[in-house]
């Protein structure tokens, strides 16, 4: 289904961001949403200016609505050019995929995760001590 109002249109189908597993993107669409968050809203050109191998036209236009249709991104119209942007930030697409794991291979416990990335030295003193404060804040903000 895609809906379209003046200027904004987005493709919707059953295989949305939500049900979508981030780690599945193949290289070259990670590399895009990567551009895209990094650089904001952007047109088929400009993505394939900088992207870091040369693509005809027609592959990067296919990726962009592949993406479209996976729900990372949607369009504006100006005049005749489609005008990409994330249809969600990285963080929240991270997050997902961070959730995916934890169902995967530690039965839902976000604690198992982050007692393993203490034990394998992948988060310092400072930067469990700086995530506490972080979920304190998340915390009363949402009490």
């Amino acid at each position: 289904m895609t809906i379209c109002n003046a200027t904004r249109c987005s493709t919707m189908n059953d295989s949305t961001t939500q049900d979508h597993n981030p780690s599945d993107l193949g290289d070259l669409e990670r590399e895009i949403m990567d551009l895209v968050w990094r650089r904001g809203p952007v047109n088929a050109d400009a993505v394939r200016e900088m992207l870091s191998r040369p693509l005809k036209e027609s592959t990067v236009r296919t990726v962009l609505k592949r993406l479209e249709e996976k729900g990372y991104l949607t369009h504006d119209v100006e005049g005749r050019t489609f005008i990409y942007r994330a249809a969600e930030g990285r963080d929240r697409v991270a997050a997902r995929a961070v959730k995916r794991i934890v169902d995967w291979f530690c039965g839902g416990s976000a604690e198992d995760v982050v007692v393993g990335m203490v034990e394998t030295d992948m988060l310092s003193p400072e930067q469990l001590q700086a995530l506490a404060e972080k979920i304190e804040k998340a915390r009363k903000k949402g009490a």
